[in-house]
């Protein structure tokens, strides 16, 4: 079958102030009808300016040099921008990373639905609006009838999300596009949006390019992976072909750095050496060889070809890793099989608690009316939450969003007020301290945020960004503060002339450097880490979860780890509460938790999370639903209208957390019964515990 889509030595560059960059830099592959293709790397690879070039959507300065884009027999490469607008849209349908920038907020959904729809065929205003609601409806939008004419910011991330994919299929393309359509939502709705995605494809025949940089999505959806580094192919082949028996040492280190791998052993993650080239002046020979372990003279001085001895599985290196024609598992063990979490040996946990949380309640009022603003109800985003969390521990908190895991951070933290409850630090309750005392014991506790950028004031150096902290406390004078400044550098990992930069010179991962460094100005007690490495691809990840164990061991550290996923907490922490809509449903050991899960929830949230395992079958479970508005909660346990076991008592009784061994509590009138994680959820039985009137 000719394929659909086929790249032939595809170079695309962008002028620069200081040159050119040259971020697709002789590209070659095809997608066929029906086939979900991969495209993986780090950040700056070159994969989402691949995808641009297709279609030709290229930033200021940018353009496609040289190479064809054959779409059918078409080439997209040398068609002029009226002839591309016939395309764009109707043979070919893109879905962005961030739904909330692509859609315009003056305009209802359903009008921006059809919109291509609109350009490109004479269709009447009904049938407009009739295709509209059946594109929503297609893309599983709940209500779709009543919601074709809300605003984009009436609805939620995942529902943007969708609206952005039934906009991209509404004429029906061939090939469609998807640039990380799941990178800032939960581990919940990325599995919804996977799963529609893979289905309409089946359905509909189409061919697709799916860009990401997380391993476990392609790994479970993807027929074929192209592993893309510094603009160029570095390995192409079957899914299981890439992840039983990567060739590439790139490849190699991408499976080495994921959480997941290590999280029995504890061990810590490998980390890549050294940054990607700059694509101005990238280095001679072969692009990885600056930081690849296997590196000679000969990877320096000649550029490796893309093949191998294998049909059907190239690469481009001299030294190649693992064994040839191997489609089964060698180098990569195989995740589902290992079960438990990390065997931690508990080294420089303290059994006194640090962190008291205790019947933790925060409601937001919401209201109505610009002037008088009347009261309309309330939102409950934490309803009695308690944990400790013993000194030198970290404590992992997970849940979707909206589940109110980062309400509580912020209150840890002194940044929201408790409706009610208490927090201790250190035998101290927060709650009832004011003034200067409240100040002095703000100095034990300290928030990183997710977006380091948005946390970073870009008008400082980063120096004053670190001496900061000192200065609205009175520590030191002016020399001892940037002192300070450049020991915290050191103890991130960045070079002392950092402190004269500002924050917009960084990477991604170095601004999350810089975020921990200011976290550590105070020398606190408790880092309250809120999503700190959600948006960072694998390589970065696992430098940054690497720094965060170090720091703990140096300098004894407590950490209250927030986050959807499951795979990074299950490596980094010793113990692990899940919340669900303002709800502990429950906490305990980290190898309990996820080994032995109890709540159907927290089974369901396991079961979800995207494993870079592509023979990792039977785990077709997960949280499925919608989560239930936390201004009407649902009565009884809040998790029963989407709970596989519930019952008429769940809407009656709120479950309390009951213990089902050494730390381990959960809080479900029908506890799942222990067994191994492979098994699906629905399929198992629930052991009930619920003794009402008649036993």
């Amino acid at each position: 079958m000719s394929p659909v889509l086929r790249l032939e030595d595809l170079r695309t560059t962008i002028d620069v102030r200081d040159g050119v960059v040259r971020p697709v830099d002789g590209v070659t592959l095809e997608v066929g009808r029906g086939e979900l293709l991969g495209l993986v790397g780090e950040s700056g690879c070159g994969k989402t300016m691949t995808a641009l070039s297709i279609l030709r959507l290229l930033p200021t300065g940018g353009r496609v040099e040289s190479g064809r884009i054959l779409l059918g027999d078409d080439d997209l490469a040398a068609m002029t921008d009226p002839e591309l607008r016939a395309v764009r849209g109707k043979r070919i349908g893109m879905v962005f990373q961030d739904p909330m920038t692509s859609l315009n907020p003056t305009i209802p959904i359903g009008k921006q639905v059809t919109e291509p729809l609109e350009l490109h065929e004479r269709v009447s205003r009904a049938k407009l609006r009739e295709r509209a609601v059946e594109m929503l409806e297609l893309v599983g939008l709940p209500d779709a009838k009543r919601r074709v004419d809300d605003y984009p910011h009436q609805l939620s991330g995942g529902m943007r999300q969708r609206v952005m994919i039934a906009r991209a299929l509404v004429c029906e393309p061939e090939l469609l596009i998807a640039d990380e359509p799941t990178t800032a939502l939960d581990v919940t709705v990325q599995h919804q949006i996977l799963e529609l995605i893979d289905d309409l494809r089946r359905r509909l025949g189409m061919a697709v390019i799916l860009v990401t940089h997380d391993l476990g999505v392609v790994a479970g959806r993807a027929d074929r992976v192209a592993v893309m580094y510094a603009g160029r192919i570095a390995e192409l082949t079957g899914t299981r072909s890439l992840f039983g028996n990567p060739r590439h040492p790139y490849t190699e280190a991408l499976f080495e750095a994921l959480p997941e791998n290590a999280a029995e052993s504890g061990e810590k993650l490998y980390s890549i050496p050294g940054l990607p080239p700059d694509l101005s002046d990238p280095p001679s020979g072969c692009r990885f060889a600056p930081r690849c372990r296997y590196a000679t003279e000969e990877c320096v001085a000649a550029e490796p070809p893309l093949d191998g001895e294998v049909e059907g599985h190239d690469y481009a290196c001299f030294h190649p890793v693992g064994e040839p024609g191997l489609t089964e598992p060698s180098r990569v063990v195989r995740v589902h099989e290992r079960g438990g979490a990390p065997a931690d040996d508990g080294s420089g946990v303290e059994d006194a608690p640090l962190l008291e949380v205790e019947h933790l309640v925060k409601d937001f009022a919401v209201t109505r009316g610009a002037v008088l603003r009347r009261k309309a109800g309330t939102v409950s985003a934490v309803a009695d939450v308690s944990f400790a969390v013993a000194a030198g521990e970290t404590f992992g908190l997970v849940g979707e969003s909206g589940c109110g895991k980062t309400t509580v951070g912020r209150s840890i933290v002194g940044l929201e007020e408790p409706t009610s409850g208490r927090i201790r630090i250190a035998g101290t309750e927060l709650t009832s301290l004011r003034g200067k005392e409240l100040q002095q014991r703000r100095r034990e506790t300290h928030l990183v945020f997710q977006d380091p950028y948005a946390s970073l004031d870009p008008r400082m150096r980063v120096g004053a960004v670190l001496a900061e902290p000192l200065e609205i406390h009175g520590v030191g004078t002016r020399a001892t503060r940037a002192r300070r400044a450049r020991e915290l550098l050191a103890e991130v990992g960045l070079p002392a002339d950092a402190a004269a930069r500002y924050p917009h010179e960084f990477s991604g991962g170095q601004r999350q450097r810089i975020g921990l460094a200011r976290a550590l100005a105070l020398e606190p007690k408790l880092i309250v880490a809120d999503e700190p490495v959600s948006a960072l691809d694998v390589s970065i990840q696992a430098q940054i979860l690497n720094l965060m164990n170090d720091l703990r061991s140096r300098h004894g550290l407590t950490y209250v780890f927030i986050s959807h996923d499951l795979s990074v907490v299950r490596y980094l922490a010793q113990r692990i509460g899940v919340m669900y809509l303002g709800k502990l449903v429950e906490v305990g050991p980290a190898a309990e938790v996820h080994g032995r899960p109890r709540h159907p929830y927290t089974r369901g949230l396991i079961d979800t999370v995207p494993v870079a395992d592509p023979w990792a079958d039977g785990r077709e479970g997960g949280v499925t639903g919608e989560l239930p508005s936390a201004l009407d909660p649902p009565s009884g346990c809040r998790f029963r209208t989407r709970c596989p076991f519930a019952q008429d008592v769940c809407a009656a009784e709120e479950p309390v957390l009951r213990t089902f061994g050494d730390g381990h509590q959960a809080a479900c009138h029908f506890p799942i019964e222990h067994g191994p994680l492979e098994h699906n959820p629905l399929e198992q039985a629930a052991t009930p515990v619920y003794q009402g009137e008649n036993g």
